[in-house]
């Protein structure tokens, strides 16, 4: 089962591209052996994140409203902005989109579609 993100403001994308310092981090709680694995994952600074692999791998995917998430590590996620760096986003932001939630969300995939909130971005 997912766990429930506060409402707030949201990165979500491809997370290499705004987890850097973190990254390797981010790997080793979300590669076992030659597997990725889906879900909700929190650093040891406390900073909370979920990651789905796309269905195939890099490229550009679109969600429902059009928004367009560019993706280079094979996966979509999310992690708050008040979380990150802000030179590394401010450097960023165009890879990916800052999504405002009003509500707790979850986030899920099924068949390559990915779901943060009331996002879906169909990666299949």
């Amino acid at each position: 089962m997912n766990e429930t993100f506060e409402p707030g403001d949201y990165y979500v994308g491809d997370l290499c591209y705004v987890l850097r310092d973190e990254w390797d981090e981010v790997c080793s709680l979300t590669i076992n052996g030659h597997k990725c694995l889906d879900g909700t994952f929190t650093l040891a600074n406390g900073t909370k994140f979920a990651t789905y692999g796309t269905a195939y791998g890099d490229g550009v995917y679109v969600d429902q409203k059009g928004h367009k998430y560019p993706v280079d590590a094979g996966l979509i996620g999310c992690v708050a902005v008040k979380d990150l760096d802000a030179n590394i986003l401010k450097n960023n932001i165009h890879l990916g989109n800052i999504i405002k939630f009003d509500k707790p969300f979850t986030t899920s995939e099924d068949q390559g579609v990915i779901v943060i909130g009331n996002l879906s971005i169909d990666t299949n």
